[in-house]
């Protein structure tokens, strides 16, 4: 993959949308898995927001209102749309940050919009028309989890469709990409690759899943986030993407790779001196 001669470029709007976010630092989109109620919910808003005011970092956070890709048909999908999508507009008001939540169909792109600033295609959903365009139409920032059994290059495609239904402030994330039946890998490469045709975020904790577990239950490798993140953001990601909980081990979903509330300051900490470091 040679990024120099890939052909699809980043408008002008697209990245004066992204330096908007960003202004020209390392943007963390961090928070839980999923809203598991308001105690929670904020326990973890308070920590990721005020560890990013504490080292100047932009922060955009995270929570899935509902969870629809899961294993068994007895996991934890959520607490009702409704009451979610409230509490992450009480996080949005409260500590004035913007808030990014997954959509699922084109018809949640319109109720999730009302609720939160950036809406996120899941990875197995990257491909659906549909989704895309009825998300890039509700004038949110659209962001794009890289499919797992996608290249980096074919991912301007759906950026491409995005941009076709009149939005220009779209992302892409690198989540990882299926190697085997149990296991991702995440290809360096690709992160220059999508950063010609979009600002690009690194998932650092869903690209350490091990999924397809015989339990049903996603496993995952949290101890090496670390590594994974100072690689991206040498390699140029404009963004990382963490999944956090102050008790892993308790988090009604994905708790086998996520990243210890504990370890974000020292992490961002690292990552803000190395994307500091390959800017300069």
């Amino acid at each position: 993959m040679d990024s120099q001669a890939f052909p699809n470029k980043q408008t002008e709007a697209q990245k004066q949308a992204f330096e908007d976010v960003s202004k020209g630092k390392l943007l963390v989109i961090a928070g839980p898995c999923v809203v598991e109620g308001e105690k929670p919910l904020f326990e973890v808003a308070e920590r990721v927001i005020g560890t990013c005011r504490d080292l100047g970092l932009p922060v955009i956070f995270k929570a899935s209102y509902r969870k629809a890709n899961r294993s068994r048909i007895d996991s934890f999908t959520g607490i009702g749309d409704e009451e979610a999508l409230s509490l992450l507009a009480q996080v949005r008001q409260q500590y004035g940050v913007k808030v990014v939540t997954d959509i699922h169909t084109a018809e949640e792109a319109v109720k999730a919009a009302e609720y939160v600033d950036v809406l996120q295609i899941p990875a197995f959903l990257c491909r659906q028309t549909d989704l895309l365009v009825a998300a890039a139409k509700t004038g949110c920032t659209v962001n794009i989890k890289k499919g797992q059994f996608l290249s980096a290059e074919s991912m301007i495609h759906a950026v491409q469709k995005v941009r076709d239904a009149g939005n220009e402030d779209v992302w892409v994330t690198e989540r990882g990409t299926t190697f085997g039946y149990e296991d991702l890998v995440v290809d360096m490469r690709g992160i220059p690759v999508m950063r010609t045709f979009a600002p690009t975020v690194v998932d650092l904790t869903h690209s350490l899943q091990r999924p397809n577990q015989s339990s049903g239950v996603t496993g995952g490798t949290p101890h090496f986030i670390s590594p994974l993140g100072r690689a991206a953001v040498a390699a140029g990601a404009d963004a990382v993407f963490i999944e956090t909980h102050p008790r892993p081990s308790e988090a009604l979903s994905d708790g086998a790779n996520m990243l210890h509330l504990d370890h974000l300051p020292s992490l961002l900490k690292t990552l803000s001196s190395i994307h500091a470091s390959v800017r300069s």
